[in-house]
């Protein structure tokens, strides 16, 4: 199988998948490709974090032009995966000189099933985007083709705990991705200080109980397969139930917008995470951290890409607050405003290179020690 991610999370995937207990690990860009059973399969899709999507591999051939492809995906066997009346969506992707339209290669795809099975059978699937029974992955790299099953359906980071979002979400597998390469492990107290609608809070208390992240989902593209296993399915998901873990730190989010705390506490209570998570109504410029304990912070503040802000005094503003009201801090963020960055006025211990909505991004940390001093220098 392979399963696809974001820029610069290939090798948290891989640990992730290791850890499941996957076979033959190897990172590719933007995907991991392994090797495990159809219990795997529904496990990998429950409990990966920082997966987007899982391709089963089903037909690989070399092709020079359309007609090809149309001869080599008529020769399969499709009936073994749809019935004759079912329905079918295709996804194409294409990097190669010999073709350059994705939503042609998809056409001529669909167009080879549906003949084949109107030859065999005299009856034809029918194409539903929505809500295929099954969902075809078309990879076209120069004149190398790989043809897919996508076990996911919708992509994951749709976890289903969302319903109110504000004007920049951010993604629900970057967050899960975030809080991981940030190396936070439930040990200590978290925050995130510009929580938006709650997503960096929710992946993070998921993280800290060893929660599945996608057991809220309506549905998977495996659920409409021929070979459905749901006691199988069932067996699994409550295996991973039990390795659930308690939690005995504090998980905090501010904001100072009142309809982003309202949206947060929605979507906290939809995943069923209230237990472990409080929002505050809170401008972050005008707190402190309260008490000695160690704090873990992961945030995404504005970019300047779709909200209205004066960048380099918020940036300003963002190193001022860390430096004098939070000592003892390991604070991290993301940003896509690479300028913006030069104002925090503190030096980073880290920088790490992502991709965020297809802009350039940084994952940055901030080391605030106890007494201002060697704050200074960090």
């Amino acid at each position: 199988m392979v399963a696809k991610t974001l820029f610069g999370f290939e090798d948290l995937l891989a640990k992730e998948l290791t850890q499941l207990g996957a076979q033959e690990v190897k990172t590719g860009v933007r995907n991991v490709s392994f090797v495990g059973d159809q219990g795997f399969m529904y496990k990998a899709n429950l409990a990966l974090r920082t997966a987007i999507k899982i391709l089963k591999p089903i037909k690989s051939f070399k092709v020079k032009n359309e007609q090809e492809l149309y001869d080599n995906l008529y020769k399969m066997d499709w009936e073994q995966y749809l019935n004759p009346t079912g329905t079918l969506a295709v996804d194409a992707t294409v990097h190669s000189t010999l073709f350059t339209h994705s939503l042609y290669i998809a056409q001529k795809t669909k167009d080879a099933i549906v003949d084949k099975f109107r030859d065999n059978t005299g009856q034809r699937p029918n194409v539903d985007l929505k809500f295929p029974d099954l969902k075809v992955n078309v990879h076209i790299d120069r004149d190398y083709c790989n043809i897919s099953l996508d076990t996911s359906g919708d992509s994951l980071h749709k976890r289903g705990y969302k319903t109110a979002t504000n004007i920049a979400p951010i993604n629900e597998v970057l967050a899960a991705g975030l809080i991981m390469l940030s190396g936070w492990d439930g040990q200590s107290d978290f925050m995130d200080p510009m929580c938006g609608s709650g997503t960096i809070l929710c992946e993070a208390a998921m993280i800290a109980c060893n929660i599945p992240p996608n057991l809220m989902r309506k549905e998977f593209a495996f659920e409409r397969w021929q070979d459905w296993d749901v006691d199988l399915f069932e067996k699994i998901e409550e295996s991973l139930l039990g390795k659930t873990r308690d939690f005995h730190h504090k998980i905090i989010g501010y904001d100072k917008s009142p309809s982003a705390v309202e949206k947060a506490k929605e979507n906290i209570k939809n995943a069923n995470l209230e237990d472990f998570i409080q929002v505050k109504h809170e401008d972050f410029f005008k707190t402190q951290k309260g008490g000695d304990q160690k704090l873990h912070m992961v945030f995404n503040p504005p970019y300047g890409e779709r909200l209205d802000i004066e960048m380099e005094s918020f940036y300003k503003s963002i190193g001022d607050t860390l430096k004098q009201n939070y000592p003892g801090t390991d604070a991290w963020f993301i940003t896509s405003n690479l300028e913006a960055l030069k104002h925090v006025g503190l030096r980073p211990s880290r920088k790490i290179h992502l991709v965020n909505a297809k802009l350039e991004a940084r994952l940055v940390k901030y080391v605030m020690y106890e007494g201002s001093k060697k704050a200074k220098y960090q």
